[in-house]
């Protein structure tokens, strides 16, 4: 059953802290605790879903700099970048999300697996990324 405050979570998280505060300013202090879990739900699952967005994003990307190697070019080595600022800045603001970091890369790679193939127009002999591949090693042009 979904209820009223699930409803205007998923319209807007503003509209939900809007009407917390004013179920606070009520002295509605048990539905205001409820607007309150919802919302803390919802915002948790909104920053996962970015988190795995971009881990898609990155990986695909490497993805496609190891299968294509004659197509590497600094554009490709910007967009890998810049996912991997957009994950840091992710996990600095949401720092409980970094332990779920290494699972997401194996749990994901299929998907970002996929989307490499259909943006290339071939197949990828890529099985797998580590650790390594996502966040350390270096991809530049010379």
């Amino acid at each position: 059953m979904i209820t009223h405050w699930q409803e205007l979570v998923l319209t807007s998280h503003l509209q939900t802290a809007q009407a917390i505060k004013d179920e606070l300013a009520n002295g509605n202090f048990e539905e205001a605790a409820t607007g309150i879990e919802v919302l803390a739900e919802a915002l948790g699952k909104s920053e996962k879903r970015a988190l795995r967005s971009q881990l898609i994003r990155l990986m695909t990307h490497i993805i496609k700099w190891k299968t294509q190697p004659q197509m590497q070019s600094r554009s490709w080595a910007g967009s890998i970048e810049n996912a991997r600022v957009e994950i840091e800045e992710l996990l600095e603001f949401e720092p409980s999300l970094r332990p779920a970091v290494p699972q997401l890369i194996v749990e994901l790679f299929d998907k970002a697996k996929r989307v490499a193939e259909k943006e290339m127009g071939r197949q990828a002999a890529i099985f797998s990324l580590t650790w390594q591949d996502v966040f350390v090693d270096k991809y530049s042009v010379m």
